[in-house]
C-alpha cells in the first residue's frame, strides 16, 4: 500500500486536472457505470459529523472508501473542517493499494465538481462571480471558476467585513487581474452576478429568489446533512434544476426535500444529472435568460476518480511511503 500525503495530492491533482477527471466520472455514473451507496454520517459531539462514503467505478476500475470527520470549528484553530482518509483498492485482487489525507483531495474534487457544472451550464460569456462564504471551499470555487469562465470580477460575501476584506485580499494575489471586492451584504453582492457559489454550512437560507436575476447560474454546495439548506423554496421554483446524483439529492440534499415536503415540486421537478447533460442524453441551458442551478452534494465516484490518478502519477514520481500489508 501506498500512503500518500496532503502534498502529494497537491503536487499531482491541480484544478484543471480535477475538472476533467470529475466531467469523465459523472458521465459514468448517469450512464449506470458505478456503484454508490448513500453516504453515512453519525454525529460524534460537539455539532460534529463522521461521513463514510463507499463506492466503485468501471472506468477506471477501482473501488474503495472515504473516511471523514466534518468539524465546523477547526478553521478557528488552523485546521481544515474536513479530516479523513480515502482508501483506493484494485479490482483485479481486491487488494487496499493506497490511503491517501483525504482533507485537499475532498476540497478540490467539490470545486471541481462545481467547475465542471459551471463550463456545462453557465452562459459563455459570463464575467461576474459571487461567492458567498470565505472558507476553504470558497478558496477552492475561486480557482474552480478561474479555470471554466474568463472572470472579470469576483464579490466575495462573508459573516463579517474584515472576513470579506482578508478573502479579497487573497484573491488579489492569486489572479492580480482580477477585480476585487466584498462585504456582509448578500444581496447586493448577488445582484447582476453571473455565475454565484453558496459554500456555507448555513442551517437555513441565506439566499433567496426574489434576488437572484435572469441569466444566473448558481452551484449550491451546502451540506449533505437533510436538515440544512442554504436557498430557499423560490430560489428552487425559478430555477432548471441540476444534480450529480438522484438517489443522494432525494435523500440528502435540504432544498429539495424540503420543497417535495410542502408540495411545491415533485422528483420530476429536477431536469437532470450534469452526468447526463455531460453525456448527451439531456439538455442544459436553453437560453441566456434561463437561471440554472446545480445542487451538489459530491458522489464517491468523484472521489474515487481524482484518487486514482493521485495513486497513477505518485507510482511514476516514486512519491508516498509504500507499506507492505502482508
Amino acid at each position: 500500500m501506498r500512503v500518500l500525503s496532503n502534498a502529494d495530492v497537491a503536487e499531482f491533482l491541480d484544478m484543471k486536472t480535477a475538472v476533467d477527471l470529475v466531467d469523465a466520472a459523472m458521465i459514468e455514473v448517469s450512464k449506470g457505470r458505478a456503484t454508490l451507496p448513500l453516504r453515512t454520517v453519525m454525529p460524534v459531539g460537539g455539532g460534529n459529523h463522521f461521513g463514510m462514503m463507499p463506492g466503485a467505478i468501471e472506468e477506471p476500475g477501482c473501488y474503495g472508501i472515504k473516511l471523514l470527520s466534518l468539524y465546523p470549528g477547526n478553521p478557528q484553530h488552523g485546521y481544515s473542517s474536513h479530516q479523513g482518509a480515502m482508501v483506493l483498492f484494485e479490482p483485479r485482487y481486491g487488494a487496499a493499494v493506497a490511503i491517501m489525507n483525504a482533507d485537499l483531495l475532498t476540497a478540490v474534487r467539490t470545486a471541481a465538481a462545481s467547475g465542471v457544472a459551471t463550463r456545462a451550464l453557465a452562459r459563455q460569456d459570463s464575467r461576474v462571480l459571487t461567492i458567498v462564504g470565505n472558507g476553504e471551499q470558497a478558496e477552492h470555487h475561486l480557482d474552480a471558476m478561474m479555470a471554466v469562465r474568463d472572470i472579470a470580477e469576483l464579490r466575495v460575501a462573508a459573516r463579517t467585513k474584515d472576513k470579506a476584506d482578508r478573502f479579497a485580499a487573497r484573491a488579489s494575489e492569486r489572479y492580480p487581474g482580477l477585480t476585487v471586492s466584498g462585504g456582509t451584504d448578500i444581496e447586493a453582492l448577488v445582484s447582476g452576478a453571473d455565475i454565484v457559489c453558496t459554500t456555507t454550512a448555513a442551517d437555513e437560507p441565506i439566499l433567496f429568489g426574489d434576488w437572484i436575476g435572469p441569466g444566473t447560474h448558481l452551484n449550491v454546495i451546502g451540506s449533505s446533512i437533510p436538515t440544512k439548506r442554504e436557498i430557499d423554496e423560490a430560489m428552487v421554483l425559478k430555477s432548471s434544476v441540476f444534480v450529480d446524483y438522484r438517489a443522494s439529492t432525494f435523500a440528502q440534499a435540504g432544498e429539495i426535500i424540503r420543497a417535495i415536503e410542502a408540495g411545491a415540486i415533485d422528483r420530476d421537478f429536477i431536469r437532470a444529472e450534469i452526468g447526463e447533460v455531460l453525456g448527451g442524453s439531456a439538455t442544459g441551458r436553453t437560453g441566456a435568460d434561463e437561471i440554472t442551478l446545480y445542487r451538489s452534494l459530491g458522489i464517491a465516484a468523484q472521489d474515487l476518480a481524482c484518487a486514482h490518478h493521485v495513486l497513477a502519477r505518485a507510482e511514476e514520481a516514486g512519491r508516498g511511503i509504500v507499506a507492505p500489508l502482508t
